[in-house]
């Protein structure tokens, strides 16, 4: 193009093959779990792990802003290629008008160094910065709609750079965070097979071979193991409630409350302490405890509660709806009852309210918005939310609380 300007600009897009970018960071995923503390591996969630390595492998291809890009021009001396029209010996320059677009854009400015698998031989010139790419025009005699068309035609042929990284880019961050999870729990059964760790303590929730059916549906019964999850460091087994334990817990809980739902006459006088006494016989009645008839306890008004030595390792919560405060400060209340890795709660809201689709609402907004919010809210079901919270005084160690709202109109 006669009279464009290039100046210092590099070109773009011809360093390190994308194919060699992919493969080393494949590897430095796979191997990042390998070269962490033992210690460290262990006391962190396996989820925290995955998001932190993810983060620094994945390949984070640059987007262009191309709406926000702004125009510098300046007059400068410009080297011209027409030099026998213009009366001057080649090498020299001549007085002209120089502009300066920069595009900003989001994302690893290392990119634009990086040889995309597709390619073609002249690729695209320019300057990069932190946040923006500098693309230069110049001409002797500036024409708007020639410098507008080179402009425009040499953002297009950066995109089309960035399109050939991303599909490189793209299927790798897909299969990222699968590859580095099973990295990372290979890595933890080892360590742990390493130092003869057990993955169970002791404790187990066993069945009532009389368990009554009325408020569950037949499953078959298994032993509920309490597993040892991966603790704090030094490393030390700490007991956690089996994932299907738990499941079958929020089932007595849901098969209750629908009865509660679909009876209110029957409950429409009673308080939370009465309410959580019917959800004690359900789950007392399926559940038996290892040295006692109880497993499922209870402690101050509202709790109903699995005590592992001198640890809460279980917590049900039964509230009538107060408004998004109140719900608050009650998961709050439970994060501080919860101290153990990887613990379980569920927090039981009754609304005796007109409007039950708001209080949902209402209800799902406040759960986003509380601070100990690590993950979530998985929605399960329309009144059922799974969330992963933080304990207020060690982001490492994690509570599951599901939410379970229910309507009981007044008869």
């Amino acid at each position: 193009m006669r009279n464009q300007y290039h100046g210092a600009d590099d070109y773009l897009f011809t360093g390190t093959s994308m194919f060699d970018v992919v493969r080393s960071r494949g590897q430095m995923a796979e191997e990042a779990p390998s070269r962490m503390n033992d210690d460290r591996l262990l006391s962190t969630p396996t989820d925290d792990l995955v998001a932190d390595i993810v983060h620094q492998q994945e390949l984070s291809i640059p987007v262009l802003d191309r709406d926000s890009a702004w125009m510098d021009s300046s007059e400068g001396q410009i080297a011209v290629n027409d030099y026998w029209a213009r009366g001057v010996r080649p090498g020299y320059t001549i007085k002209g008008t120089i502009i300066q677009l920069s595009v900003p854009f989001s994302g690893d400015a290392s990119f634009f160094r990086i040889q995309p698998t597709t390619f073609n031989s002249m690729p695209p010139r320019g300057q990069v910065g932190q946040d923006a790419v500098v693309i230069r025009y110049s001409a002797v005699e500036l024409n708007a709609d020639q410098a507008r068309t080179t402009l425009n035609t040499a953002i297009d042929d950066i995109e089309k750079h960035l399109v050939w990284l991303r599909q490189s880019a793209e299927p790798f961050n897909e299969r990222l965070k699968t590859v580095v999870r099973a990295a990372i729990e290979a890595r933890k059964a080892k360590v742990l097979r390493d130092r003869n760790s057990v993955a169970a303590i002791g404790f187990n929730l066993k069945p009532r071979t009389d368990a009554p059916k009325t408020y569950v549906a037949p499953v078959k019964r298994k032993q509920i193991a309490v597993q040892a999850s991966k603790a704090v460091a030094p490393f030390k087994p700490e007991p956690e409630l089996d994932e299907d334990a738990y499941e079958q817990i929020l089932k007595i809980i849901d098969g209750m409350a629908h009865v509660m739902e679909r009876s209110p006459t029957a409950f429409e006088t009673m308080g939370e302490e009465a309410l959580r006494q019917h959800f004690l016989v359900q789950l007392n009645g399926q559940f038996e405890g290892a040295a006692s008839g109880e497993t499922f306890n209870f402690n101050g008004k509202t709790d109903i509660l699995i005590r592992v030595q001198d640890r809460n390792i279980f917590i049900g919560e039964c509230k009538f709806w107060g408004g998004e405060k109140a719900f608050v400060d009650t998961i709050t209340q439970l994060l501080n009852y919860l101290s153990w890795r990887d613990t379980k709660a569920a927090v039981i809201i009754f609304n005796r309210n007109v409007d039950f689709s708001g209080m949902l609402k209402a209800m799902e907004d406040a759960i986003s918005k509380h601070p100990n919010l690590k993950r979530g809210p998985q929605k399960e079901s329309e009144t059922r939310y799974r969330c992963i919270f933080a304990n207020p005084t060690d982001t490492n160690r994690e509570v599951i609380a599901t939410v379970m709202a229910f309507n009981v109109p007044k008869p």
